[in-house]
This record gives C-alpha cells, structure tokens and sequence, in this order.
C-alpha cells in the first residue's frame, strides 16, 4: 500500500491566468509569473493544462516554465500523438493524462481507462520509459483504478467534480455519497500500490473533507484560485488554501457531510 508521507502537497493550476491574457492578446498577466507567485506563497507544483485548441495555455508558456520554475511542472493533456511528442520534448517532471473535448468549458469527467485501454496503454508505456510521472484522471470508481493499476500508470488523480456539485447543491445526502466515494476510490488505490491525487472544483469551503483522506498524496487547485487572487492576491489565497489543507490533515477539516 502507498502511504503518503509529509504533507499533502499543493499544485496550482494557473491555467486561467492565460484565460485572461488571452481574452485581450499580448502577454499580461503572465502565467509564468502567477506561476511563480504560488510556488513562493506555498504551492509545492505548478500544474498547466495544455489543450489541443490551446485556448488558454499555448506551447511556449510549457516551454518557459520548464526553463524557469524550480517547482515540478504538472502538463494535463489529451491521450494524442501531438501532445505525447511535446511532453517528450519539454520533460515536465509529470504528465496527467485527461480527456478532453472541443465542447466542454473544463474537463467534465474522467478517463474511460476501461474503455480505451489500447489507445492509452503505449502512451502510458512511452512516458513512464522516458522518466515522466504518469497520471491518469478518473473517476473514483473501482473498475477505473484496477484499470489504471493494470496499466501501470504509477499515479491516479481523482475528479472530485461530483462532490463539487453537491456541496454548490446544498445536498447533504449527495455530498455524504460523493465523499465515501472518494475515501473509498482512494483507499483502493493506495491499496493497489497507486499514488494518489484529487482535483476539480475544490475551494476553500470544500476542500478541508478531501484534504483529510489520508491516502491522498496531493490536490490541484486552479480555478477557484485564480478567480479568489482578482479580489485578495494570488499569494494569500494560494497561502490560506495551503493553511486549510494543513489543517485537515491535523484534525481539524470539517465534514461537510455532518454539517
């Protein structure tokens, strides 16, 4: 079983201050320097998600962050010959493989890892040969991580997306499902030799019950930090996400469940 050891780490995805650069064009505000911002307030990784119509983050910010950043750089993206030739190229230290859609305003759910086995599988190979830290993004379901295990991704990174939902819902009985979904899913994983990471929605109302799963190794955050960082600044609400996960995993997360 994998037992995470030290604190739960902190990546922040500054996807959406490129969002924001590019609704007006140029160069500002640089992802980059958001990117640096929460490494020196408390993040532990940088995550990006370069997307196939790159409508926020674009080739070059990958390659600047690499040349830059002492943190390790998490790249989302799509299972495509594209974008395996561009993490083998700029290294990041890992690479989480989601499934993407022209369509959708954010990734909507996980991989069918189950499902798409033989396109995933030399992907996966290829990476972790290269010394990528491979990670798949699936739902918390238990045919779904005995398929990433199979695979030998050595990482999993749970969408927490549902219990996102439920807690904007209000629905108590939702929530409680979601998150022994989550415990569960988590728990199976460690089991089976995974590390194991979550992210999607997690805010600073929600996130003290998934920062409490003791199996977790780390969250991604991006959305909700960038959009705080308009009102407080990127360095305190990367620094208060950081107290509230260390607090979780002292006692003191509150379940949202109970409440």
């Amino acid at each position: 079983m994998i037992t995470p050891t030290g604190r739960l780490r902190l990546g922040v995805n500054v996807d959406h201050v490129a969002t924001l650069r590019n609704a007006r064009g140029g160069a500002h505000p640089d992802p980059l320097r958001a990117a640096l911002a929460a490494v020196a307030a408390g993040a532990d990784g940088v995550t990006v998600h370069l997307r196939e119509d790159r409508r926020h983050i674009v080739d070059e910010d990958v390659t600047r962050m690499m040349a830059e950043l002492s943190a390790p750089l998490n790249l989302e993206m799509a299972a495509t010959d594209e974008m395996l030739a561009i993490a083998l190229r700029e290294k990041p230290h890992a690479v989480c493989l989601v499934p993407e859609r022209r369509e959708e305003r954010t990734t909507e759910g996980g991989l069918n890892v189950v499902g798409e086995h033989n396109r995933l599988a030399p992907l996966v190979r290829e990476l972790v040969a290269d010394g990528r830290r491979v990670s798949l993004f699936i739902e918390a379901d238990p045919g779904q991580i005995e398929a990433a295990a199979e695979m030998r991704a050595p990482v999993i990174e749970l969408h927490t997306g549902g219990y996102h939902q439920a807690c904007i819902a209000g629905d108590v009985a939702k929530i409680a499902f979601e998150l022994t979904k989550l415990r569960e899913g988590a728990r199976r994983a460690a089991a089976l030799g995974l590390e194991v990471h979550a992210g999607h929605g997690l805010d600073f109302d929600n996130v003290g019950a998934v920062a409490a799963i003791a199996e977790l190794a780390e969250l991604n955050i991006g959305h909700y930090l960038v959009g705080e960082a308009i009102f407080a600044g990127l360095g305190p609400v990367v620094a208060e996400m950081r107290r509230l996960m260390d607090a979780a995993r002292g006692g003191d997360a509150v379940d949202e469940a109970a409440s």
